[in-house]
């Protein structure tokens, strides 16, 4: 009796397991069913918000160590934390990296793997300002169309911009430098240059032909070399307010630049009103040593259609009274709406 009962026993056993048969979900936990999860691949430190799976926001975490970046990643911000350094293999899987945000950090140049950037063939914007740089960044990719290193300690370019035919906007305001030499001439489609509060005694060598805005107020510029912005064919703003600029310094219609639209010279020491260009719309000549109005300094002749288009015109903090402009001066700045005396 006993030999009769146990297969009836395992029959029963099989039975019921069929009941809930489990092959319908082993498929569940098959990884490539999990290849596309419902929310990003983000760093434990980061935050990657759904609704901008591409973006890892690391900033404001105090953090001391760059984070694993994974492979999607194409946006990363690390401002605002305390970071030193950046080892070469900080970017390895997020190769395809566009943005890389490390302002208000302590990154010295000694901390930075050698071609840690070279490697991200994509990467368009790279932002290190208020760091403790010391010189500009070496080893950076082709693709760089923007690159700020504002608050350092740079005093150094050398060769580090040598090859970024594509980058337009370079910020290097609030440094150290004193020479810029001929680091910018293969900067063929720079548009911006933002040399500010630097120590510069000289302008660059050369300009890149493509710049529309040029900015190198706060130093100790003296003068300008003849025909300096002559193959600069499309600037339109110009800055050098805040240096030691005097007659002397500026050559004859230096600034007669056709493109130009605002022209910055205040807390200089001039004490002529240099010749413009007609199309100049702003000008701002404050804090010189100007003791004349000057009419032919804006319009070469005076006529229906020959007449000046500034709008702004500042000389407040100069030697020129109301009582001393001459009476054509509104004939010739027939459209400024803004013109300010002592």
């Amino acid at each position: 009796m006993k030999l009769i009962h146990l297969p009836i026993f395992a029959l029963l056993i099989s039975s019921i397991l069929c009941q809930y048969d489990l092959f319908p979900y082993i498929g569940f936990y098959d990884p490539a069913n999990l290849v596309q999860l419902p929310y990003p691949v983000c760093s434990v430190e980061c935050e990657c918000p759904v609704d901008f799976p591409s973006a890892m926001y690391c900033n404001h975490r105090k953090l001391k160590t760059i984070p694993n970046v994974p492979a999607q990643i194409k946006y990363l911000y690390l401002q605002n934390n305390q970071l030193t350094s950046i080892p070469s293999g900080s970017f390895e899987n997020a190769t395809d990296l566009q943005w890389i945000i490390l302002d208000n950090n302590q990154i010295t140049n000694n901390n930075i793997g050698k071609k840690v950037f070279s490697k991200l063939k994509s990467l368009q914007r790279l932002y290190i300002n208020s760091n403790n740089l010391t010189e500009v960044v070496h080893s950076l990719p082709k693709s760089l169309v923007e690159l700020k290193l504002s608050s350092n300690q740079i005093s150094k370019i050398g060769n580090s911009l040598k090859g970024l035919e594509n980058l337009t906007t370079l910020i290097l305001e609030d440094n150290a430098l004193k020479d810029i030499g001929s680091a910018l001439s293969n900067l063929k489609s720079l548009m911006y240059l933002d040399l500010s509060m630097n120590k510069l005694t000289k302008l660059p060598d050369e300009l890149p032909p493509a710049l529309q805005m040029f900015y190198i107020d706060k130093n100790n510029i003296e003068n300008i070399p003849k025909d300096y912005f002559n193959k600069v064919n499309i600037l339109q703003h110009l800055r050098m307010a805040h240096n030691k600029i005097t007659d002397e310094g500026v050559p004859d219609k230096v600034f007669n630049i056709t493109t130009l639209i605002e022209l910055d010279l205040a807390f200089n020491e001039l004490k002529t009103i240099p010749v413009v260009n007609e199309n100049l719309e702003h000008l701002y000549l404050q804090a010189n040593k100007i003791d004349k109005f000057t009419l032919n300094s804006f319009c070469r002749v005076v006529g229906s259609m020959d007449y000046s288009r500034i709008k702004h015109l500042r000389l407040d903090g100069n030697n020129i009274t109301y009582a001393s402009l001459p009476v054509e001066m509104s004939q010739c700045l027939r459209v400024a709406n803004e013109i300010v005396i002592n």
